[in-house]
């Protein structure tokens, strides 16, 4: 595929170039034309074909950043092969800053889609044809949602050999074996078999630095791996490696009210560790929330008002769990302190 021509929505594109192309998605009730846009960047090199998206979930936008970044960083001069970048997939819940489209409908579980469907079949349908069919590899960019953040972590199935390989090249500190979810584009991406990564870091609707740029040196150590960009020149301590979890669980609200919370992402917790507390207004009453097994915070909520069974922490359970702490702990002290190079034109975003 990586030698065959490339053509996306009639566009053909050459080699050494880079080139915006507008993909129609239908038209808003006022008549007003949508697209989603798709810039493609072909080294002078044969390759492999990375198709990097975005914003399928329309509210969740580090991944809009993290492609930006990407395409303006000099190392894609020595580019071998192609990227596909769809910064924006889901233009309609972008504008919206909303997760759905305006139908209701999560494009996420709307592949691979039909021509004739609703508005999300529709849309998944040509994503399908003319990014991924045309692709020989994929990273999906995700955070969590509204008021709920998440500790840069892959989600990948590691049963497949290339695809694992992907997944530790990408070097985030968590890596979570993930069942295929029906109607994702994971799911769809693997019946064409390729190779497909989910990148999840931050809250929706905001910006992580953090997040930001472990997403853009996460990919560049992907396409190192493809032999789409050369070995990095820089002489660095030996990289750390990933820890995959055994299994992730949600800690839980078991009553109503404002929740403090105690524990920080990325901590390690044991069990019964306490994680916060519930709270009437008053202060009269208080619930206790505390840690079901020992493990890693990957995700939890950032809203103090809470309704019963509402998601609170989200837990990762490991075999070995001081050694993922102590990955963690590296992976934080890393980018608390070191500037990336490639993106050192970059004001770090507060």
């Amino acid at each position: 595929m990586s030698d065959q021509p490339l053509t996306i929505n009639g566009v053909t594109f050459s080699a050494g170039t880079r080139t915006t192309v507008e993909l129609p998605v239908g038209r808003l009730c006022t008549h007003t034309p949508m697209t989603m846009p798709v810039h493609v960047v072909r080294g002078k090199k044969s390759g492999p074909r990375l198709f990097i998206s975005a914003a399928i979930h329309g509210d969740e936008i580090n991944g809009v950043e993290i492609i930006r970044r990407l395409l303006k960083s000099p190392v894609l001069k020595q580019l071998r092969g192609t990227i596909i970048a769809v910064p924006i997939v889901n233009a309609h819940g972008f504008i919206s800053q909303s997760r759905y489209l305006p139908d209701r409908r999560d494009l996420n579980r709307s592949f691979p889609g039909s021509e004739q469907g609703s508005l999300a079949a529709r849309l998944a349908n040509l994503f399908m044809q003319e990014i991924v069919c045309k692709s020989t590899h994929g990273i999906d960019i995700h955070t969590g949602a509204r008021h709920r953040d998440n500790l840069p972590q892959i989600r990948a199935n590691l049963d497949d050999e290339e695809t694992n390989q992907l997944a530790r090249a990408f070097n985030v500190p968590v890596i979570i074996s993930s069942n295929l979810r029906d109607g994702s584009l994971r799911e769809s991406a693997a019946e064409y078999g390729i190779p497909m990564l989910l990148y999840e870091a931050g809250e929706a609707l905001r910006f992580d630095e953090v997040s930001i740029r472990a997403g853009v040196k996460g990919i560049i150590n992907v396409m190192r791996l493809l032999k789409m960009l050369p070995p990095s020149r820089r002489t660095s301590k030996k990289q750390r490696e990933a820890v995959i979890a055994n299994s992730s669980a949600w800690v839980r609200a078991p009553d109503s009210g404002i929740f403090r919370a105690m524990v920080a992402l990325g901590s390690w917790v044991k069990k019964d560790t306490l994680l916060g507390v519930i709270a009437d207004p008053f202060g009269e009453t208080e619930s206790r929330i505390t840690a079901t097994f020992s493990g890693i915070v990957i995700g939890r909520t950032n809203l103090p008002l809470t309704n019963e069974g509402d998601a609170l922490f989200h837990i990762a359970r490991f075999e070995h769990v001081e050694d993922a702490a102590s990955t963690v702990d590296a992976f934080n002290e890393e980018y608390a302190h070191e500037l990336i190079p490639y993106t050192h034109m970059e004001s770090p975003i507060a």
